[in-house]
C-alpha cells in the first residue's frame, strides 16, 4: 500500500510539473525562433516527445488495476518505465531551453548554488 501511494503521488507530481512548468517553458522557448524554426535544432522533437510521453503516462496511470498487489506490480512494471521516458525527454529539454526559462532549479544550481 505504501509503495502504491508513494508512486501514485510521484506520478501526479511529475504530470503536474510537466503540464504547469515544463511544457509552457518549451512553448516559450520555441516562440523565440519565430519564423526561423530551422534554427531550433532538435527542440521540436524533444518538446513534442515530452507531451506525447506524459500523455501516455497519464493514460496508463488511468488504467491501473485496483487490487493493491496487481496495482503495485503494474506501477513497477508499466508506470515506472514510462515515468523514466518522460524524465529522459525533460532532462534533454533542460539542456536545450534558453537560460532562465527552465521553471525548476537545475542540477547545476542545486549542486553549486552555495558557491556563489
Amino acid at each position: 500500500e505504501n509503495y502504491v501511494t508513494t508512486l501514485s503521488v510521484e506520478v501526479g507530481t511529475l504530470l503536474d510539473m510537466v503540464e504547469t512548468g515544463i511544457l509552457p517553458a518549451c512553448s516559450e522557448d520555441m516562440a523565440t525562433y519565430g519564423d526561423v524554426q530551422a534554427l531550433a535544432g532538435e527542440r521540436p522533437q524533444v518538446y513534442t516527445s515530452i507531451k506525447e510521453e506524459s500523455d501516455k503516462l497519464k493514460d496508463l496511470f488511468d488504467k491501473k488495476p485496483h487490487d493493491v498487489r496487481e496495482e503495485a506490480k503494474y506501477l513497477c512494471d508499466i508506470i515506472k518505465p514510462q515515468m523514466l521516458k518522460v524524465r529522459e525527454f525533460v532532462d534533454k529539454a533542460e539542456g536545450l531551453l534558453e537560460k532562465g526559462l527552465y521553471p525548476y532549479p537545475t542540477y547545476e544550481t542545486m549542486l553549486y548554488s552555495h558557491h556563489s
